[in-house]
């Protein structure tokens, strides 16, 4: 598999592939940002994810991919602060915002810094009809957040320190996309990378939020446990497809295309979580399909 990932990289079919690696990315993290809002608490639902998947990649990362180099090891103890942080300020914008005004902020103030920072990091140039895709994306999810915003009625007391956190947890999505993507191309073999990042990501929030589990009734910890190797198995492939559509191609591109995830994520609040999608915000959906779509033909 390394063999064959390594000799996409750079080719039309290395795009290709990182173009539906990114798009299924969009659909699989809608899905795990849907797992984390649902009706547990949003910190314990992220860590009984991390536990799961920090558990499942353990072996991966023993026994099964090459050993990280002195370098990739200090990459990853970057990569662990960084996810900290995200991780902290996304379960502080969950807990106190609804899932559709929270979600589209995070994910439309990420792209911009994204494509910002492959510039400078690795050099990627957008054309000025992919900069206009990617502000039309941008606008939608924006405006998706602010139509949700003067409507929702769930958290309405909390919603203003909730997009605070929303714009920040955005801040950090480009941040560990790009320090990411710079850790993955570094690795000699991109399953060391990601085995021992799920492995050493999967400590912190069990530990942080360990207070929070003394008392649970067994009618709430059995189903969270299930929510945890749910929300497990998608982060993995979420997680995994976008880092390798990054090694595959340009980081900029992989970044925009997966902030599609906001239109599933729409969809999901409407079909699972109960929260009304009408004509307008649907029109937003479009604009933000239409950016990305944009993006990718004005290459």
């Amino acid at each position: 598999m390394t063999a064959l990932i390594t000799s996409l990289e750079g080719t039309p079919a290395g795009h290709v592939t990182a173009l539906c690696l990114a798009l299924l990315a969009a659909i699989l993290h809608a899905i795990f940002g849907a797992l984390q809002k649902g009706r547990h608490d949003p910190w314990l639902s992220r860590a009984a994810i991390d536990a799961c998947y920090g558990l499942m990649s353990l072996p991966l990362a023993l026994f099964l991919v090459p050993w990280p180099t002195p370098r990739l090891w200090l990459i990853l103890a970057g990569a662990f602060l960084i996810h900290i942080v995200y991780k902290l300020l996304q379960a502080m914008a969950y807990q106190r915002g609804a899932y559709t005004v929270v979600y589209p902020v995070t994910r439309g103030t990420a792209p911009f810094f994204a494509v910002i920072g492959a510039l400078l990091i690795f050099g990627e140039h957008f054309t000025p009809g992919q900069w206009g895709g990617v502000l039309m994306l941008v606008a939608g999810i924006l405006g998706l957040a602010l139509y949700n915003y003067r409507h929702v009625t769930l958290d309405r007391e909390t919603l203003v320190p909730a997009l605070v956190f929303a714009v920040l947890t955005g801040a950090f999505v480009a941040l560990y996309t790009t320090y990411d993507a710079y850790g993955i191309r570094a690795a000699d073999d991109p399953f060391t990378f990601l085995a021992w990042f799920f492995t050493i990501d999967g400590i912190f929030m069990p530990v942080y939020t360990r207070a929070r589990w003394r008392g649970l009734p067994a009618s709430t910890l059995i189903p969270l446990l299930k929510r945890g190797v749910l929300g497990a198995v998608v982060a993995w492939f979420s997680f995994g497809s976008i880092m390798m559509a990054t090694r595959l191609d340009k980081v900029g591109e992989a970044a925009v295309l997966r902030e599609t995830s906001t239109v599933w994520a729409a969809l999901i609040g409407w079909l699972i979580l109960n929260e009304r999608v009408g004509p307008r915000r649907l029109l937003l959906m479009v604009l933000i399909a239409a950016g990305a779509v944009l993006v990718e033909v004005a290459a």
